[in-house]
């Protein structure tokens, strides 16, 4: 039974991964290859395709843009998210519980649904074509997430020790920081990991608000790089497993970080 277990994982991973696995060895190859034999692997192994988009100019420029948008949305998302949640977790007001339900319905709202009001209330704001643009209402989809994994971090946090902190003339700003930002860092490192790598996946909200091949980030780019090089197909594999590689390893690194800091969020 253990090893059919084994073997379905193994099926499941291969499945996963083998198309990562092709795109990222067909950068290896020529076009004349790929077209002779598909599945095959690279004989002889082509390095110039990395390097030339390597050297060139526009795949830095992308990875410069995604890099601005997922770090300034990471540092949005987390820092609203946080305060919003110890309001929500801490805090007894009339509504609170309506407003947690409205932020944990925001879970079940997809952006594919609001695009077009949305893209209306950027031009109105004069941030088409910016990457502001793309980063206010990618920290707006991710507070949901962030919120309702941080809650029960903040709720688990012992009465007493916030009781003990206001006898010692700590303020609830003071215990905040001290106290509370402390204990919390495992909830704040999953969402932050979490909202790092979605924003860089993201693909449609920059697709309506990007026009300027300069401000695009790497999803665009790829679609942009595979309309310009439609013929070269082992260069648009080089140039699509580069654009996939940042993600893949800030993933692969954090990954216990989102496993201990969802599973610490189940328990509170």
């Amino acid at each position: 039974m253990r090893h059919s277990r084994y073997f379905v994982a193994l099926v499941l991973i291969g499945l996963m991964l083998g198309p990562v696995f092709y795109i990222v060895v067909g950068g290896f190859r020529t076009n004349s290859q790929i077209t002779t034999d598909p599945a095959g692997l690279p004989d002889p192994w082509v390095f110039s395709n990395y390097t030339n988009v390597l050297t060139g100019e526009v795949f830095w420029r992308q990875v410069g843009n995604s890099t601005i948008v997922a770090l300034t949305t990471t540092i949005g998302v987390v820092v609203l998210g946080v305060m919003a949640s110890y309001v929500l977790a801490r805090y007894r007001f009339k509504g609170r519980g309506a407003l947690y339900a409205l932020f944990a319905a925001g879970l079940m709202f997809p952006a594919t649904v609001a695009i077009t009001p949305l893209y209306i209330l950027v031009k109105n704001l004069g941030l088409v074509n910016t990457l502001p643009g793309v980063i206010l209402p990618q920290i707006a989809f991710g507070l949901p997430t962030t919120i309702i994994i941080l809650v029960p971090f903040l709720r688990a946090i012992p009465r007493e020790i916030e009781e003990a902190a206001a006898i010692d003339r700590c303020s609830r700003l003071g215990f905040f920081w001290r106290m509370v930002l402390p204990l919390s860092v495992p909830g704040l490192i999953t969402t932050g990991i979490l909202a790092f790598v979605n924003s860089w996946n993201s693909y449609l909200l920059p697709l309506f608000i990007l026009n300027d091949q300069d401000g695009f980030t790497l999803p665009l780019g790829v679609q942009a790089f595979a309309s310009q090089y439609s013929v070269d197909t082992a260069k648009v594999l080089a140039f699509t497993s580069l654009s996939m590689i940042p993600a893949l390893v800030f993933f692969s690194l954090f990954e216990r970080r989102i496993v201990g800091g969802l599973t610490g969020a189940v328990k509170g």
